[in-house]
């Protein structure tokens, strides 16, 4: 192909509709044809990314490989298409007019009015184009956050209409996301709401040449005929959008309603073979069919979003499904753990996750949830903070240093056996400031990790300020605790793990990030083999 197709995705009536899913499952079907295909992001929001806000804000943070902190749609572009991301796959309204702001400061308009149109539209055409000028994709598919009609998006639509007119035609297509509303009173389906909102897209200059639409009823035939016409787009181009029960059956579905089809059509592109869907659908298979059932629970501090750890449910998904096991993820906030009631919260578990996080809220219900793992022989996996929960708990309960702590919940602590990293000390930004991206890490033979890697060095997604700290490990390791893994370069500590335990592994690194469809982590593997080992009849 002589030329990059762009596909861009935006929705209409309300937000969560799915657009990421939509979207991850086109790219999923393209790439399946033999299309070189990525998606990319971009936000409105005024935050240059998400690394500064608040997970009940907006879900988890994604970190990529280099180093970026995104939205947490990329991650499903990765777990669906097996394909790592980067920095210019998401794009926000912040980075965006900081990018021209710091132009205007470099005296690169020579002296203009710096304007909405056409400084910021060209900006954000610009980073439309960045990945399919790279000459690496066929197709690059953009998904626009919020909804048409927010004041916050209008430069972003504004942008389509210009670049889907400037690559002339068959050369940029629009699908428009939409929800058909189910009245019970009425008892049936209404599409005046997808009318008004393709109505709002025309206002802008854009014309729909796609429309999905999210129901929980089947559309019938006259209705999407109906659609078709007060739309304005063709009748195999009516799409319907169902509810499915798992994210990973809606490229299925998609190919089913020919979604695919009609884009490439749409583009101008041969169909080329039907989609090689084997190894998705023998991932779906094991996935609606286990064999047995864990419960493991999630201790975290954010867990009244689900968002928060989408992740890491995800990576339990995929474990669960190479080990024929449903996994059911037990919530439980760590501030309503402590010593009288952890049996009873723990106690009837197949295995204990202490999940990612940052602040002291919490932190003594984490420390309690890893003892009483830890002494009953309960399978263990500390992520991030997790891990470095796991090492004051250890500290404090095998050393015997009570006050022993991480300076991040108590910088007078007498034992600061977590402790923030000498290159953090002189930082006062927050944003884009931490450890972040792949980063090495050697693996010493005959361990836990070892057995679960098999390699000597791996590279792993990082997201945090405070490290293991070094001037306790000759202690520890003396009383038993593993370090691992360790990195080349810092030789600081990245794994910490115990014998004798049917499995207790702490990371200092993110590895639900790299859990695919295609690739789950091996340690959540090999957790979620443990949790079923040690299953409670």
């Amino acid at each position: 192909m002589n030329q990059t197709k762009y596909i861009f995705v935006t929705g209409g009536v309300t937000s969560s509709l799915g657009k990421g899913i939509i979207a991850a499952s086109l790219a999923k079907l393209l790439q399946g044809r033999g299309y070189r295909t990525t998606i990319q992001k971009f936000d409105p929001y005024i935050n240059v990314d998400p690394g500064t806000l608040n997970p009940y804000e907006h879900g988890e943070c994604y970190v990529t490989d280099d180093g970026a902190e995104t939205d947490l749609d990329l991650g499903h572009y990765e777990r669906f298409l097996n394909v790592p991301t980067s920095q210019a796959n998401n794009v926000t309204t912040g980075r965006v007019y900081l990018s021209v702001i710091e132009k205007e400061r470099r005296g690169e308009f020579l002296g203009k009015t710096v304007q909405v149109v056409p400084h910021i539209t060209n900006e954000i055409k610009d980073r439309m184009q960045l990945l399919g000028k790279s000459g690496d994709y066929d197709i690059v598919i953009t998904e626009i956050g919020g909804t048409v009609g927010d004041i916050e998006s209008l430069p972003y639509i504004e942008s389509v209409r210009q670049l889907v007119w400037e690559l002339g035609e068959n050369n940029g297509i629009v699908i428009h996301l939409t929800l058909v509303p189910f009245l019970a009173a009425a008892g049936e389906l209404k599409t005046k709401p997808t009318q008004h909102s393709v109505k709002t897209l025309m206002e802008s200059g854009i014309k729909a040449d796609i429309l999905v639409c999210r129901t929980e009823h089947e559309l019938s035939q006259e209705l999407r005929n109906k659609l078709a016409l007060f739309c304005n787009v063709k009748k195999e181009a009516v799409i319907q959008s169902i509810d499915a029960s798992t994210i990973y059956e809606v490229p299925n579905l998609m190919l089913e309603e020919g979604l695919d089809v009609v884009a490439l059509k749409k583009l101008d592109l041969p169909k080329k073979a039907a989609p090689d869907l084997k190894t998705w659908n023998t991932f779906l298979r094991r996935l609606k069919n286990p064999k047995q059932t864990v419960n493991i629970g999630l201790i975290g501090k954010y867990v009244e979003m689900q968002d928060c750890y989408k992740s890491i449910l995800e990576a339990f998904i995929h474990a669960g499904a190479a080990n024929e096991t449903k996994v059911n993820v037990i919530s439980i906030h760590s501030e309503h753990i402590n010593i009288d009631n952890v049996e009873e919260k723990l106690g009837p578990l197949d295995g204990v996750l202490v999940a990612p996080g940052f602040g002291e809220r919490g932190i003594e219900g984490k420390i309690e949830a890893v003892r009483f793992a830890r002494e009953n022989n309960i399978p263990f996996f500390g992520i991030c903070l997790g891990m470095q929960m796991s090492v004051i708990e250890y500290s404090r309960n095998i050393l015997g240093y009570a006050e022993a702590n991480s300076t991040e919940m108590n910088d007078k602590t007498k034992h600061p056996v977590v402790n923030l990293m000498e290159d953090q000390k002189t930082v006062t930004d927050k944003g884009g400031t931490m450890r972040l991206g792949a980063w090495k890490c050697d693996i010493k033979p005959n361990t836990l990790a070892h057995r679960i890697y098999g390699e000597k060095t791996i590279s792993e997604r990082h997201r945090h300020r405070y490290e293991f700290n070094n001037k306790y490990k000759d202690e520890l390791v003396k009383a038993g605790l593993i370090a691992s893994g360790v990195n080349p370069d810092t030789g600081l500590v990245e794994i910490v793990e115990l014998e004798n335990h049917p499995f207790f592994i702490g990371v200092q690194y993110h590895p639900e990030y790299k859990s695919t469809v295609a690739n789950p982590h091996p340690i959540f593997v090999n957790f979620v083999a443990a949790a079923v080992n040690t299953h409670k009849k």
